[in-house]
């Protein structure tokens, strides 16, 4: 995959620096920075790889930013790690548990975007084919922006209601509706109630960018 040169990082929204620290993003923040002072590069150095601004990336680091998807990208590839390394986690394991458990106290989670899109991920190892992770969007949230690659989605409403979009055809799906659709079909889920809605979203990953 090509990086994005670094005049691009117009691209990205100013915004994403404004949004309020939590929990998440503190987490996203220190990881980054080890990830980045593991491969001695400078805040400049990777915002060039990147095509970010060093400003972004210097709110990340310090978990004073809420960034999309598309820059969480475009930073893993600058790195040259799996997406859900950002979100590596640090607390001592209690039990010798096999590779394929998680621990519901051992989620990695991320939230995204302007609209607080928030996803944890559920599968117990981040390095196979197959991933799938519990999204849930907050009143008039929506994917602000989706990684298109080859491979299948799927999913089903745990609960709320939600509006999917998959290249030119919209559905309004609730609680106990499911789909599934090819990954580089455009699409896009918004929740247009007042309620968070809550998906379990299923993706078969043939390119590993998550």
């Amino acid at each position: 995959m090509s990086i994005m040169p670094a005049n691009h990082a117009r691209d990205i929204k100013v915004t994403e620096a404004m949004s309020p620290p939590e929990g998440g993003a503190k987490q996203i923040g220190e990881r980054l920075r080890s990830l980045r002072g593991e491969r001695n590069l400078t805040i400049l150095d990777l915002a060039a790889k990147a095509g970010v601004s060093a400003g972004i990336i210097s709110q990340i680091e310090r978990g004073n930013s809420n960034p999309s998807m598309k820059t969480l990208q475009r930073i893993r590839a600058a790195l040259g790690v799996n997406l859900w390394e950002f979100l590596a986690h640090r607390e001592p394991q209690t039990t010798e548990d096999p590779p394929f458990v998680r621990r519901g106290a051992q989620r990695p989670r991320i939230v995204v975007g302007e609209t607080r899109l928030v996803k944890e991920l559920l599968s117990p190892r981040n390095d196979e084919n197959l991933r799938f992770m519990i999204v849930t969007l907050p009143p008039g949230g929506n994917s602000e922006d989706v990684l298109i690659g080859t491979g299948q989605k799927g999913g089903y409403v745990m609960s709320g209601c939600i509006e999917l979009t998959v290249g030119e055809r919209m559905a309004r799906l609730a609680e106990g509706d499911s789909f599934q659709f090819k990954s580089d079909a455009p699409h896009h889920i918004a929740n247009r109630s007042d309620a968070d809605a809550k998906l379990l979203w299923i993706m078969s990953v043939l390119d590993t960018h998550l």
